[in-house]
């Protein structure tokens, strides 16, 4: 076969010594003397000839090496010594040392460039042999090489998209969510009439699942007739989402509602009930629908319902209310109601009280024993067992444990055996305030729910008589603890942590000629911690603290400029009958302890508030201060009731800052630069009381 390709191919060569026919293959070209070490054939010795492999030389021949391969070991061994003197003619040049090394290497180079000469030849003849055949063979090697190298960088890069998407998603799409939702809390609705400065009925209570507190509010609007008059007004409790402003129901009442608390827990009722108190009227709704549940008619209702324990025996709170007779004066009375039916228990037991003044009360607390006492009363303060009550109304023992319990330290306070009464405070000064020494107790103290009803019913009490006189109750024995005094209180203090120490300090304010005077008073020991100055904003509004991540409180209160402020503003007077004077600007403010020197303004303007709460958002460790407005229109027609909602976190990023003062306590400069100001305030966080 090799012979007959070498004369097809008419490739130029030599005839071996040994081989009878001319083959290309086992041939040098003797011409080309700088490729003769690699035309050199090298025989292998591993027993086989050249014509059993190579060459196509004669049956004698191929016989004769076969028969000395098997038999002739001699004469194989001198056809080997003669090959070995060929080979010494071919390669004269190279020494003996060279020739011995190329002999293991010499074969396959020729065997190579024989082939390589093949192929040539036969490309250059236009054959579609064995090369076209290795061009295919590498083009499919080459294309399942991209596409392994492709599958390679697929199971690389998928998974780095995904990974890249999902950081992206925790990086910007989450926080975007709760943007957004800090959005949708700031928002600002229209409801009736705006009612003059009275302060509507306002409670907070979540009754959609949001896990947001709800807007609940008085609101007294007008019918069609284009004549407002007295008897075409409309009143009803609206109850008002706190996320998006958008009205939940509405509830039609036969009068003005004066108080709306929420809370109320039925074992039959999954949603919470609330209680909407009119002059004549207690009625329970439906809190998440304002369906009606039951209504109780009493006459001339002075007080909100008073949580009770369960007096029954069927698993429900009771209630407890105060009714004052206009043509008794003298005559308070209280009622006990069912909190599962509505129904009266008993009769109203009266009382005739001595004192005048403010209403106080009623207030339900507990002692250290577990007996329970009504505090109330008109310009003083009474305590009555909530046990005598009880036997007063239904003329019945009690059949539950909560009212069989007596407090012998308290029972000891009676004047007389006789007397149902305790003095709790009896002065020639009026009692303006009393309130629990708790936090959160104010703004939310309208609600009904178990738990803060239960702490405020534990506490010590804060009192405030003679309008400018601040006293600590002691609960254990009726003592006070201190006496402060001030210029007249016009609001109930607020509570809130200033320093510390662990007790709650008390915010007050008081307004002069023109002036309003801000105290904070350490609740350990009557030293005034804080104090301010500011031009009056003619406004009685209760000021609100707010627990913060730092473990104190902030305090928001409404105020005009600061008096250290304008200093060196000329104050300017309208004279009668010329231009009006610009309207007044109120404006919210912030105070934190750890700056006492500064103030941060949330908000300006000059509608006139006449009722603020709190509401807290857990999981987005927020408050939204809730505020009722009267807002004045340029016509002769009524002012508008403006309910607004403003998330505090989002109002400090664009509060301002106002400084009240260059130095500390100590007389030390101080004064913080705005960064430092403002990235403290933007950490702030809120959490419920």
């Amino acid at each position: 076969m090799a012979a007959a390709l070498s004369r097809a191919l008419k490739l130029p060569g030599k005839k071996g010594s040994e081989l009878g026919e001319y083959d290309p293959l086992t041939q040098a070209d003797s011409e080309d003397e700088s490729e003769e070490d690699d035309l050199v054939l090298n025989y292998p010795r591993n027993g086989l000839g050249r014509d059993g492999c190579l060459g196509s030389g004669s049956s004698k021949l191929r016989g004769g090496r076969s028969g000395r391969l098997v038999g002739a070991p001699d004469e194989a061994q001198e056809d080997e010594e003669e090959e070995e003197d060929e080979w010494r003619e071919h390669l004269p040049s190279k020494s003996r040392q060279d020739r011995e090394a190329m002999k293991g290497v010499q074969y396959w180079s020729h065997g190579d460039s024989g082939r390589e000469r093949t192929g040539e030849d036969r490309r250059g003849s236009g054959g579609l042999g064995g090369a076209g055949l290795g061009v295919h063979s590498a083009e499919a090697e080459e294309k399942r090489m991209r596409v392994k190298n492709a599958v390679r960088s697929a199971f690389f890069l998928v998974p780095l998209v995904f990974a890249m998407l999902l950081v992206l998603l925790c990086a910007f799409l989450i926080p975007c969510q709760k943007g957004e939702l800090g959005k949708t809390l700031q928002w600002e609705k229209a409801l009736g009439d705006a009612g003059g400065v009275t302060p509507p009925a306002l409670a907070l209570w979540d009754v959609d699942g949001d896990s947001v507190e709800d807007v609940f509010l008085g609101v007294t609007g007008w019918t069609n007739d284009t004549h407002t008059t007295q008897g075409n007004k409309v009143y009803s409790a609206v109850a008002v989402s706190a996320v998006s402003g958008q009205v939940l129901w509405r509830k039609v009442m036969r009068e003005s509602v004066m108080y709306i608390q929420c809370g109320l827990q039925f074992t039959t009722q999954p949603s919470p009930v609330c209680l909407l108190i009119g002059k004549s009227i207690i009625m329970a709704v439906n809190g998440t629908t304002g369906e009606k549940l039951w209504p109780v008619m009493l006459k001339n209702i002075e007080s909100q319902a008073v949580l009770l324990p369960d007096l029954q025996g069927d698993s429900v709170p009771d209630l407890l209310v105060a009714t004052l007779p206009v043509d008794e004066a003298l005559d308070l009375s209280l009622t006990l109601i069912s909190g599962r039916t509505g129904a009266m228990l008993g009769h109203p037991v009266p009382f005739n009280l001595t004192g005048q003044g403010r209403l106080i009360g009623p207030l339900l607390h507990e002692t250290q024993h577990g007996a329970y006492y009504i505090l109330f009363g008109l310009g003083n303060v009474e305590a009555i067992s909530l046990r005598d009550i009880y036997i007063r109304a239904t003329s019945k023992m009690p059949i539950t444990q909560a009212l069989r319990k007596r407090d012998p330290g308290w029972e000891g306070l009676k004047k007389t055996n006789l007397s149902s009464f305790i003095h709790i405070y009896r002065g020639a000064e009026h009692a303006e305030f009393l309130l629990p020494l708790v936090t959160g107790f104010g703004n939310n103290h309208n609600n009904l729910d178990t738990v803060s009803n239960l702490n405020a019913s534990r506490s010590d009490w804060v009192l405030v008589y003679g309008s400018s006189k601040l006293s600590v109750l002691r609960q254990k024995d009726l003592r006070k603890e201190w006496t402060f005094n001030s210029a007249p209180i016009h609001s109930q203090p607020t509570l809130g942590h200033f320093n510390d120490d662990g007790i709650l300090d008390l915010f007050i304010q008081h307004s002069a000629n023109g002036t309003m005077k801000t105290q904070i008073v350490d609740g350990a020991n009557r030293d005034v911690l804080w104090t301010s100055e500011f031009v009056c904003p003619h406004l009685v509004l209760e000021a609100s603290a707010i627990s913060t991540s730092t473990g104190q409180s902030a305090f928001l209160f409404w105020a005009s400029e600061p008096i250290k402020a304008q200093r060196n503003v000329t104050k300017t007077t309208v004279t009668q009958g010329l231009a009006a004077p610009e309207p007044l600007i109120r404006k919210l403010f912030l105070l934190h302890p750890a700056y006492p020197l500064i103030l941060l303004e949330l908000t300006s303007t000059t509608d006139t508030t006449v009722t603020s709460a709190v509401s807290y958002q857990e999981h987005q460790k927020d408050a939204s201060y809730i505020t009722v407005s009267s807002r004045p229109t340029p016509d002769s027609e009524p002012g508008a009731r403006i309910v607004k909602s403003m998330s505090l976190r989002a109002a400090i990023t664009k509060g301002q800052i106002v400084r009240l003062g260059e130095t500390n306590k100590n007389g030390g400069p101080i004064k913080p630069s705005a960064f430092e100001i403002y990235k403290f305030f933007r950490r702030l966080t809120f959490k419920r009381q």
